[in-house]
């Protein structure tokens, strides 16, 4: 689901982080303490190859991705991804997850969604997958009532951007209003098919599986050429292959950018020691409190918040999400700044991690 997020500047150090905790709890709410143990996400985390990945053997680690990252890239994506899916051929089993990203245009300009969007093909064990995501131009959740005056445009743009990848991959798929809102459907309801990613007027991403593991290949292709000539961010993701397997991944394009993401579980207190470990450029984030608005804006509208951290090169910030507005949106800013005693700004998560 698409959030509201807002950051405060960054240079904070540990300690303000809990000073922030015992704020929160003197307002009736309950963030974690120090020895509490919490999850914390990682993504960015540059590496040499996958040995660094060792520094976090103290801690219990999830949902481990190896991501090639090619910035200011122009190259052939059927050889790149064709390239890639030979070498998981080799090495699939379940567990195993090969997906590769790239941007795709629409023709049209639209004024509510970019251009730009995304695309990723995927081979998971005995299936592959195509996933496609459309970017807005603000991020507007479910329930929140803010654009219903253009309400219409959004659904017509939202249409339109759904059915010109569509049409270019040629899949089986319907986009439809349904209640005032976009809809997706597969013409074979027994396809496995699924939409995510919503936000007040639809979902903004599907995901279309097949057996077949060539079938999107050529699709995919396509789609990306929408880009033409334009220099691109490509990221391959691998997760679950043994080490063996990540050297002939390395060896199928040499020169991408090599990093982590991950899930890592740790007491509140070790959380400067992870992100002393996954220095220089490595990215924490972790919750400290979830709450219901309402506990605190009886008169709001209700909305789920969470008050989290972000590390990044040995520096803090605190983010403050929620899966919708509870005020008007002129007075938001003024009552996060006073929930965590920090100015903030509006900082939407980038679209295409």
């Amino acid at each position: 689901m698409r959030e509201r997020r807002w950051e405060s500047a960054a240079g904070l150090v540990f300690e303000d982080i809990l000073h922030l905790g015992d704020r929160l709890a003197k307002l009736g709410l309950k963030p974690a303490v120090p020895a509490k143990d919490i999850i914390g996400y990682i993504e960015e985390w540059t590496v040499e190859g996958p040995d660094d990945f060792d520094k976090l053997d103290p801690w219990a680690t999830e949902d481990v991705t190896l991501v090639h990252v090619r910035d200011h890239w122009q190259g052939d994506f059927f050889l790149l991804a064709g390239g890639y899916h030979t070498v998981y051929q080799r090495h699939q089993a379940v567990g195993t997850y090969c997906s590769i990203s790239h941007p795709w245009r629409t023709a049209e300009v639209l004024t509510r969604h970019d251009q730009r969007g995304m695309l990723w093909l995927g081979f998971r064990h005995a299936h592959s997958f195509i996933r496609v995501r459309l970017k807005t131009t603000e991020v507007i959740t479910p329930g929140e009532s803010r654009a219903d005056h253009e309400r219409a445009l959004w659904l017509d743009e939202r249409q339109r951007a759904f059915q010109a990848a569509i049409q270019i991959l040629d899949l089986p798929i319907d986009a439809v209003r349904d209640k005032d809102m976009v809809a997706l459907q597969p013409i074979d309801a027994t396809v496995p098919f699924f939409c995510s990613w919503p936000d007040a007027f639809g979902p903004c991403q599907f995901e279309y599986n097949s057996s077949d593991p060539f079938e999107f290949l050529v699709p995919a292709s396509k789609l990306a050429a929408t880009c033409g000539s334009e220099l691109v961010t490509v990221r391959n993701y691998l997760t679950g292959f043994s080490e063996e397997a990540l050297a002939e991944f390395a060896d199928v394009a040499p020169g991408a950018r090599a990093c982590y993401r991950c899930s890592v579980h740790c007491p509140l207190d070790e959380v400067p020691e992870i992100l002393e470990a996954i220095q220089p450029d490595g990215r924490l984030y972790a919750t400290l409190c979830e709450f219901q608005t309402q506990e605190l804006l009886p008169a709001g509208d209700d909305a789920s918040a969470i008050v989290g951290l972000v590390g990044c090169r040995g520096t803090y910030q605190v983010e403050v999400r929620l899966n919708r507005a509870p005020l008007p949106e002129s007075q938001m800013p003024a009552w996060i700044e006073r929930l965590i005693g920090l100015p903030v700004t509006y900082a939407p998560l980038p679209p295409f991690p």
